[in-house]
């Protein structure tokens, strides 16, 4: 039988197909996951990123009844790790530990393959680490203003510790140098934390870093911290001021990651994980060891950690342009 325009059946149809749909996502959430799951980081075995996923992989498998799998697969800063999960079943078993890389390499060196909010979707946000400025005891500097002070005074004397181009460690001493109008001498390494030994011994002046590698560091007067690059002060380090405080208002850098998976994976199946992965965020023990480390959990929705992204591609975006930043 034909329907004629503006018959009733229309209405009880797509009544009909809504609550097919409804009962659809309904059977998928209860059967889901149907198979061992997998998590691919960026980073290698050991790395910070690395043990996050470990910590938030046990607890899945624990409450979803599946194994999890974490993958590494570090390189091309992130995006081998990246592809591999775009060529992924859109089914909400392969998962990426995206990091902070990944949104600048978006707006500094885009690859259609895997950028964030569009092949890869958010699910929920992990953690949230500001970076500390130390310096050298040997720079006759205790505060952000008198490193400013020592830098005009002496143009391209004071050297900062970067991981090469891109990395937020170079971004955030571009941006500190542009908003200043000072000249320090970028010395890119080529890893995170590569530089250590160096900012150590003196060989390089100044660096912008995490606070669990240098926290002993600073403790035992090794290292100096000038301020953190967050909207408040960390509790490891009360006695340190922000960048907004030193001075520098407007520059806030934090290093993130959280849980991506392939566009195109069932609204269920992300509920599904959103609602496990906070739960393993804010377990006791994950919460707990987060916080040791100077970091917090963020445990947002998709839609905020969508909306999180966004903003942090227009912020890294305009310090990329104005200190005139090329990839490698």
């Amino acid at each position: 039988m034909i329907e004629a325009k503006g018959s009733p059946m229309r209405p009880i149809l797509g009544c009909a197909l809504a609550c097919l749909l409804a009962w659809s996502g309904v059977c998928l959430g209860q059967t889901f996951p149907s198979k061992p799951m997998r998590i691919l980081v960026s980073s290698p075995p050991g790395s910070s990123p690395d043990i996050r996923a470990r910590q938030i992989g046990a607890k899945l498998a624990e409450s979803l009844g599946q194994p999890v799998i974490v993958e590494n697969r570090p390189g091309a800063n992130g995006l081998i790790a990246a592809r591999e999960t775009v060529k992924s079943a859109p089914d909400g078993h392969t998962m990426f530990l995206a990091l902070i890389n990944n949104a600048i390499g978006d707006v500094l060196k885009p690859d259609p393959c895997c950028r964030l909010n569009q092949e890869l979707v958010p699910v929920s946000r992990f953690t949230m680490t500001p970076l500390v400025m130390v310096v050298n005891p040997s720079v006759s500097a205790s505060t952000v203003k008198e490193f400013i002070e020592l830098a005009r005074a002496k143009p391209d004397a004071l050297t900062y510790a970067s991981a090469g181009p891109g990395s937020i460690s170079q971004l955030v001493g571009e941006w500190i140098k542009s908003e200043a109008g000072i000249k320090v001498l970028e010395v890119p390494y080529k890893g995170v934390n590569a530089e250590i030994p160096d900012l150590l011994g003196g060989q390089v002046m100044a660096a912008y870093v995490v606070p669990q590698v240098v926290v002993a560091s600073i403790r035992s007067g090794k290292l100096r911290a000038l301020a953190v690059t967050a909207p408040a002060r960390l509790a490891m380090f009360p006695e340190v001021p922000t960048t907004a405080e030193a001075g520098l208002p407007g520059i806030e850098a934090i290093v993130w990651n959280g849980i991506f998976v392939p566009a195109g994976t069932p609204r269920a199946a992300i509920q599904v994980l959103h609602r496990e992965l906070v739960k393993a965020y804010n377990s006791p023990d994950v919460k707990n060891q987060v916080m040791n480390t100077g970091s917090e959990v963020a445990a947002d929705s998709p839609e905020e950690f969508a909306a999180f992204v966004r903003s942090e591609g227009a912020k890294w975006g305009k310090v990329i342009r104005d200190a005139n930043i090329k990839p490698e």
